[in-house]
């Protein structure tokens, strides 16, 4: 069995692929994936200490957040969906032409 560190690191690392990539990037998909990966990031860490403290809390969290996740996605691409109907192309800078 692998220690914790190694699963708090393996998150730390994908935590950071998420942030440098939502803050770096002006692809909305992009910012999409970076987010998941984010959130991924949190399951690993729920998973991980569920484990080492032989409690089911974690396991019950990351269902739920993987179900927001899911949500959240759906949401994002159908907003994308009309960005990209109205311009052409899926830049992040055009959101603001959807106010209204």
């Amino acid at each position: 069995m692998m220690p914790l560190m190694a699963y708090i690191a393996l998150s730390a690392g994908l935590a950071a692929i998420g942030a440098y990539g939502l803050l770096v990037s002006r692809n909305a998909i992009k910012v999409l994936m970076c987010i998941e990966l984010l959130l991924n990031a949190g399951n690993l860490n729920l998973v991980a200490f569920s484990t080492y403290y032989h409690d089911a809390t974690g396991y019950v969290l990351t269902v739920f957040s993987i179900a927001l996740a899911a949500a959240e996605a759906a949401v994002g691409l159908s907003i994308l969906i009309v960005l990209f109907r109205l311009k052409g192309r899926m830049d992040l800078t055009l959101l603001d032409l959807l106010k209204g």
